[in-house]
């Protein structure tokens, strides 16, 4: 169910930039050959396992990082990456998106304004990242801990909204269903259940991916709340803050410094959110 269309929209969910596939994308899963001990006994069987490869990023053909990513909705990851780094701050100073894929990796293509790519190049980093990283490309303390703006108003959330979406994720997690090792990020509407889903090997990527597919449909982040399979960690929380999520519940433990910054922000957080239980960490009165 999208959101309403009276709902506030903020500038950089309007628009879409153009995107192109160049290359075979890779599947998301492989399937392999193993031998599983269970109980004593010993079988030949074929398994499936989610698939990552380096993926990097390039503004104006100038490399920025690389990123170990499941290669699916890459031009969401690049559009979301973009956006949730605080690289641009609209949708509309990205110009185009290409992905391109190679044997065993990829890389996504991006032309942002020309006084963005400026600032780039001034601090241009060149770090590869690691599937559980929290400082990827960040050379600095500094860079590591960026301030976060309010987050404006946000939703009304019922407690059973979250756990409803709770008990749905569940069923709406394909490449985790068969592979049991992927994350997820999904947006929710209250009283419309999850309206996308994106996956990852990594919860920073699938954050990003959702930001990026929410972009390109055209659809803002004011009229409901994020949902994460993994812990709220600090940059979970600065990503989300960077395009006006002012709600999020994880399903795993948040840290001290995400919910500071969560304070900051003024968004609520919710963790610790599984069946019939869940701990709410700042912003409570959104939850009612």
């Amino acid at each position: 169910m999208p959101e309403s269309a009276g709902a506030p929209q903020p500038e950089h969910a309007r628009v879409a930039p153009p995107t192109v596939k160049s290359g075979a994308p890779p599947q998301a899963v492989a399937e392999l050959d193993v031998e599983r001990w269970r109980e004593g006994s010993l079988s030949r069987e074929r398994d499936l396992v989610a698939e990552e490869l380096p993926v990097g990023l390039f503004y104006h053909g100038v490399p920025h990082g690389v990123m170990l990513a499941t290669p699916a909705d890459l031009e969401d990851f690049g559009i979301g990456f973009t956006l949730s780094e605080g690289l641009v701050d609209d949708a509309r100073e990205i110009h185009d998106v290409e992905v391109v894929y190679g044997a065993e990796t990829a890389e996504v293509r991006l032309s942002v304004a020309w006084e963005r790519f400026s600032a780039l190049l001034e601090q241009r980093r060149r770090l590869t990242g690691r599937t559980g990283c929290g400082l990827c490309g960040v050379e600095t303390a500094e860079q590591a801990i960026r301030a976060v703006k309010p987050v404006g108003e946000g939703p009304a959330v019922t407690v059973a909204d979250v756990h409803s979406s709770i008990a749905e994720l569940a069923h709406r997690q394909p490449l985790n269903a068969r592979t049991g090792s992927v994350h997820a990020a999904a947006w929710v509407v209250p009283g419309g259940g999850i309206d996308i889903v994106r996956e990852d090997v990594g919860r920073h990527n699938a954050l990003d991916k959702l930001i990026g597919a929410r972009v390109r449909s055209g659809a803002g982040f004011s009229g409901g709340f994020l949902l994460l399979t993994s812990r709220a960690s600090y940059e979970m929380i600065q990503k989300s803050a960077a395009v006006g999520i002012a709600f999020l519940v994880a399903l795993s433990a948040p840290t001290a410094l995400a919910v500071r910054l969560a304070e900051r922000a003024g968004m609520t957080l919710v963790a610790f959110a599984r069946e019939r239980q869940h701990v709410v960490y700042a912003g409570s009165e959104r939850l009612r």
